[in-house]
């Protein structure tokens, strides 16, 4: 406006303002960022690759087509590839597929007449493997043949670029540039009224308004908002914590809502075999001899009962042989291995215990003879495993049943009228720092709920050892039976969730969001993915499966809740240092404006020149001061 009107001056001057303000922003929003992607690059999900011989770890950005790389239950696949080996492999393609269920793939060429044109048609070649799927079980060993853009993944990009729902951070911040847009039309059109009742120049009045708009707008916010959360990220980072989306730290600092699992948050994660009973709660060397096969010849990722299972193994395994496996899920919650030994061949399960007791028909009694699984029975063999649980120990069920030499192919139909074995029994010793940092989140406005697929006296036994109450208990079946309105009835007064699996924990925390909380959810394997995404912040830990560790917002160097309770005060720090940069530009700027307004209802000329505002807008000694030392204000 001012080139137009012949103002050669005002308008060198004010472009060099702009260019100046701009450049400001441009360097430290540069450096900001470069920061984070530094911080999230330490924690970047890495694939194993073959490279001259060796297996080594390179991040899934540096692939290149060519690369043979191997995968494990729990790996994201990182680009699109053919599969030289595979075993027992399920993968889950819902991203680009929609079908909920895993699908099963296996080396070898694809059949006549299979679809072989277009990257999105092959989906559902079962030779290949895709970039945005992961997998479930089982192991493979792959060719990398597309990456980035010219993946299945890539072609379906323009339709996948949806933008996530907007965060509680971005809410307010659009909140609070609606209030300054209102109060900025307001006083351009008051200026102008004033000016033009009063026979000014109309030019010279609308290049006032303007001004008054520019100087009433805090546009430092931008930038005083990414280096504030930029430089929080960068402390937190000091503290173990390692943010992959700076606005978590907002979302991190309104949370009033934890969910989280049991084992490594409230236990020690310690997990080791103490013992192996049957179903009265006798020693049976059988019962440990079974789990260490059914551990021994599992494939893909371990779990640490596994991994306990396994330690406590001290016998021979050379006389057996694995024929088949029907890999674990999280539906049915065990995993089937159909192994040989002396020419007998043996289906042993291994699960929850109890699914495990509701699909077997006999048992095992202490002289090897086998007898009918009667209810008096049962009741018998639950009261052990609900004694076990008492007393703090988790458990296992392992039952087997012979089948023909001329079965080679194990299915989930076979795991019918098992024979039962008893219970691997473990201990994991709860953390002793988990009850005052629950009680210390508590007194923050922070409520720990949590999400466990423990059963609910091994649950409320830790709870206990940790000196905090069972305010109210849910169990994945009782869930199953409820309806979105009764949970939500429900959720307010339940702090333990037992027995869940990864579509009850996901339907929790929509509840809780239903209510309004800012919800957090803790989790590192592989069935959390679901509720990571779902939360308002999601958090993982660094040795969890890659895809907790995409999904999540915040990964932790170490797994403890204390390294959480310290995130969330430093989230809160800094949400306190944007306020008061809000509170103090806004007030500041307000103030000018409003008395330079009022001023030209009095004065027979304007008060000052619109350049004199931009200027003073620019530079007053606060906004130099924020710039040198933002994300650095002392906290309330």
């Amino acid at each position: 406006m001012s080139a137009a009107t012949g103002d050669v001056a005002s308008f060198v001057i004010i472009a060099a303002i702009v260019l100046l303000s701009i450049s400001l922003d441009f360097i430290q929003e540069v450096r900001a960022q470069d920061a984070v992607e530094a911080l999230r690059r330490s924690v970047a999900v890495q694939a194993t690759v073959r490279r001259d011989g060796h297996a080594v770890s390179v991040p899934i950005d540096r692939l290149v087509p060519g690369d043979i790389v191997e995968l494990i239950a729990g790996d994201l696949v990182p680009a699109d590839c053919r599969l030289l080996e595979s075993r027992d492999l399920y993968v889950n393609e819902a991203l680009l597929t929609g079908e909920p269920y895993p699908a099963e793939k296996q080396a070898g060429d694809l059949g006549p007449g299979s679809s072989k044109t277009g990257a999105v048609e092959a989906t559902g070649a079962a030779n290949a493997v895709f970039a945005g799927t992961s997998v479930i079980s089982g192991t493979a060993t792959i060719l990398v043949c597309r990456t980035g853009a010219r993946t299945a993944l890539g072609h379906l990009a323009t339709s996948l670029a949806q933008k996530p729902p907007p965060t509680a951070f971005a809410l307010g911040v659009r909140r609070f540039g609606m209030l300054i847009m209102r109060f900025t039309m307001f006083m351009i059109l008051f200026v102008l009224v004033v000016n033009v009742s009063f026979q000014r120049p109309l030019l010279e009045s609308l290049m006032f308004a303007v001004a008054l708009a520019v100087g009433l707008t805090p546009e430092l916010l931008p930038m005083i908002v990414t280096v504030t959360l930029a430089r929080s990220a960068t402390q937190m980072a000091k503290r173990r914590v390692i943010v992959k989306r700076l606005s978590a730290i907002h979302d991190l600092g309104a949370m009033d809502m934890l969910c989280t699992d049991k084992t490594g948050t409230l236990t020690e994660a310690a997990i080791r075999l103490t013992r192996s009973v049957d179903g009265h709660g006798a020693d049976s060397e059988q019962v440990r001899k079974l789990a260490c096969v059914n551990s021994h010849f599992e494939s893909g990722m371990k779990s640490p009962l596994d991994e306990a299972i396994l330690a406590a193994c001290s016998f021979d395994m050379s006389g057996w042989r694995k024929i088949d496996e029907v890999p674990f899920d999280f539906e049915r919650r065990r995993v089937s291995v159909l192994a040989e030994h002396d020419g007998v061949r043996l289906l042993i399960v291994k699960g929850a215990p109890e699914d495990v007791l509701r699909l077997s028909g006999r048992y095992a009694r202490p002289d090897g003879q086998e007898a009918t699984l009667d209810d008096a029975t049962r009741r018998a063999f639950e009261a052990t495993l609900d004694g076990l649980g008492a007393q703090g120990f988790r458990a296992l069920g392992v039952a087997s049943h012979k089948v023909d030499a001329s079965h080679a192919t194990a299915t989930v139909s076979d795991e019918a009228d098992l024979v039962f074995a008893g219970f691997p029994v473990f201990l994991d010793p709860p953390k002793a720092s988990a009850g005052a940092t629950i009680r210390a989140m508590a007194a923050a406005g922070v409520t720990v709920k949590v999400l466990t697929g423990d059963n609910e006296q091994v649950s409320r036994h830790v709870f206990q050892e940790i000196g905090v109450p069972v305010t109210g208990v849910l169990t994945g079946e009782a869930l199953t039976q409820l309806s979105d309105e009764a949970l939500i009835g429900q959720i307010r007064k339940v702090n333990l969730f037992c027995r869940v699996n990864p579509q009850q924990k996901h339907r929790v925390l929509l509840a809780l969001k239903r209510l309004g909380h800012v919800v957090g959810f803790m989790g590192d394997g592989i069935n959390d993915a679901p509720a990571l995404h779902a939360a308002d912040v999601g958090i993982s830990v660094d040795g969890a499966a890659d895809v907790a560790r995409a999904a999540a917002d915040l990964i932790l160097l170490e797994h403890d809740l204390s390294v959480v309770n310290d995130a969330i005060a430093s989230g809160r720090r800094t949400v306190q240092n944007v306020s008061k940069y809000v509170l103090m530009g806004s007030s500041s700027n307000f103030g000018n404006m409003f008395s330079m307004a009022g001023a030209a209802l009095i004065l027979p000329f304007l008060p000052m020149l619109p350049i004199q505002i931009l200027l003073n807008n620019l530079a007053p000694p606060g906004n130099l001061w924020v710039v040198a030392g933002a994300g650095s204000l002392p906290s309330a």
